[in-house]
């Protein structure tokens, strides 16, 4: 573990604390979402039911941030940038919720029209080769960079477009040299949610826009009694 980052991990025998991805999955399955990394709700993470030290370590077993990588490869769940730029989870059955209220009634293409989606962001979902009902395809950071020929921004369109719902974080591999065999760090791939689930269950909310973000908010209220309006 970085010794800088001071984690807000739980003691190692709270009875709260997570030991598996399976109870990370089976709490984002109960409340709905669940941030990664602390956010201004008290409890709402993986960082605040985990044992700090267990982070970064050898051990995939034991390390949250191994675990992230598993979780997203889940087909129940969505794990991206969603939460104040920081990563974190969604449950399938909430997902179209979140999404209705991220996107404020838009596709991409008519949230770009009217100027709310800048070219930048564009040129990345398109470089997905996403058809009219924005399934696509699944890149690699690397390969999406340089099929959107975008150098400067990149990182921080990426996050845009997971922080309005089009955009989630499929999974992690390693690059592999001309033998097939990987090396290095595992790297994120990206997808539409559309690409992941389909058109009619992402889309499948007929609701206001408030209303989802009211619904939400009483769901996160119900299990976080001390989460602000904001």
């Amino acid at each position: 573990m970085d010794s800088d980052w001071n984690l807000k991990g739980c003691r190692r025998d709270d009875p709260s604390r997570f030991r598996t991805p399976e109870d990370v999955v089976e709490r984002i399955h109960e409340v709905g979402f669940l941030s990664l990394f602390a956010t201004e709700i008290p409890g709402f993470s993986v960082e605040e039911h985990t044992y700090a030290w267990d982070w970064w370590c050898d051990d995939p077993a034991r390390d949250p941030w191994a675990w992230r990588m598993e979780i997203a490869k889940r087909d129940d769940i969505a794990y991206g940038k969603f939460f104040d730029k920081k990563a974190g989870f969604i449950s399938l059955s909430w997902f179209p919720v979140f999404a209705n209220y991220r996107r404020d009634g838009y596709d991409y293409e008519g949230m770009y029209d009217d100027g709310k989606l800048n070219g930048r962001a564009k040129k990345i979902l398109d470089a997905l080769e996403l058809d009219e009902n924005a399934v696509g395809l699944e890149l690699m950071s690397g390969e999406l960079r340089r099929r959107a020929a975008l150098e400067k921004g990149f990182d921080n369109v990426l996050i845009s477009l997971q922080m309005q719902s089009f955009l989630l974080i499929s999974g992690f591999r390693q690059k592999q040299n001309k033998k097939g065999i990987a090396y290095g760090w595992h790297l994120p791939s990206f997808m539409t949610p559309e690409t992941k689930w389909g058109y009619d269950t992402v889309n499948s909310i007929s609701e206001t826009t408030e209303a989802s973000r009211s619904r939400m908010a009483e769901q996160i209220r119900k299990y976080y009694p001390d989460a602000g309006e904001k």
